[in-house]
């Protein structure tokens, strides 16, 4: 199969094949200079990674909310689907407020999302998302050296007894669900902060924060689990987390994988704290 590339918003796509014997694809996302903006968003405007007729790939930009509700105001990634693919409306458990929605992120974390544009296809990923056969991956930057550099954490998580935004993770909870989280060291910066691939099985509200908090290496800026006085590299304005790989099947017959690099506000962090170690070496 021949490579094919697409332009969305400045953005390339590249479409390749993967483990050719199970029919699958990779497909990875680069991110041009600056970002693409419309007229109607102050946050970057959402890149489409790839679409057919049963699903659209998104890469979600920070600071955008998946859907309306509750104390969400302005544009919304689902505003942008729906003037982009009219077909999701009506698609979903709520489709009057996420249409086509299968999961979410939370609003300040960057990443893979996938769309069902029609109901069998969103009854389907929804089960695959239930039976825990989604591989979702993250890069998250934590506060400390986390120790062991390979781990899990199973903690039950739940609302905080006097709190309604903050979730938690053991004691002082109410309807506590299981949670588990996989996560594996890459780097380490100064002995302050580890670059960490985060895999979560389960898809409980604010995971990897919680989680990450409960053994005392908080998501780098994030100030809701980690308090006001949490690491936090210079130059950053949101938590670092990003949603960089997302792996499933579908009944096509194909498995499917994709990924994205870390946005730029991301990349200069990184880039920032690789010299500051070469600079000490």
């Amino acid at each position: 199969m021949k490579r094919k590339a697409r332009r969305y918003c400045g953005f390339f796509t590249v479409l390749i094949p993967v483990w050719e014997r199970l029919g699958g694809f990779l497909l990875t996302l680069d991110y041009p200079p600056t970002g693409c903006y419309s007229n109607t968003m102050t946050t970057p405007e959402p890149a489409i990674i790839y679409e057919n007729k049963n699903f659209v790939v998104v890469n979600k930009p920070a600071g955008l909310a998946v859907h309306g509700g509750g104390s969400v105001t302005g544009k919304t990634l689902a505003d942008f689907l729906l003037k982009k693919f009219p077909d999701i409306s009506g698609i979903g458990d709520d489709p009057a407020i996420r249409p086509g929605i299968v999961h979410r992120l939370d609003r300040d974390t960057s990443g893979i999302m996938v769309v069902a544009r029609n109901q069998d296809t969103f009854d389907t990923l929804k089960n695959l998302f239930k039976q825990r056969t989604v591989e979702k991956k993250y890069l998250a930057l934590a506060c400390g050296v986390v120790s062991p550099k390979n781990g899990a954490i199973e903690l039950s998580i739940g609302r905080l007894l006097k709190k309604t935004v903050r979730r938690g993770a053991g004691k002082y909870v109410k309807n506590e669900r299981s949670a588990i989280t996989h996560f594996r060291v890459l780097d380490i910066f100064d002995k302050k902060y580890s670059l960490l691939e985060v895999s979560p099985k389960t898809g409980r509200t604010h995971q990897i924060r919680v989680h990450l908090q409960s053994i005392h290496h908080p998501v780098a800026c994030d100030t809701l689990y980690g308090g006001k006085n949490v690491c936090c590299p210079r130059g950053l304005n949101r938590f670092f987390l990003h949603a960089h790989s997302l792996e499933f099947s579908h009944p096509e017959g194909k498995r499917w994988k994709f990924e994205a690099d870390p946005p730029p506000d991301l990349e200069r962090v990184l880039a920032s704290l690789r010299g500051l170690a070469k600079k000490e070496e």
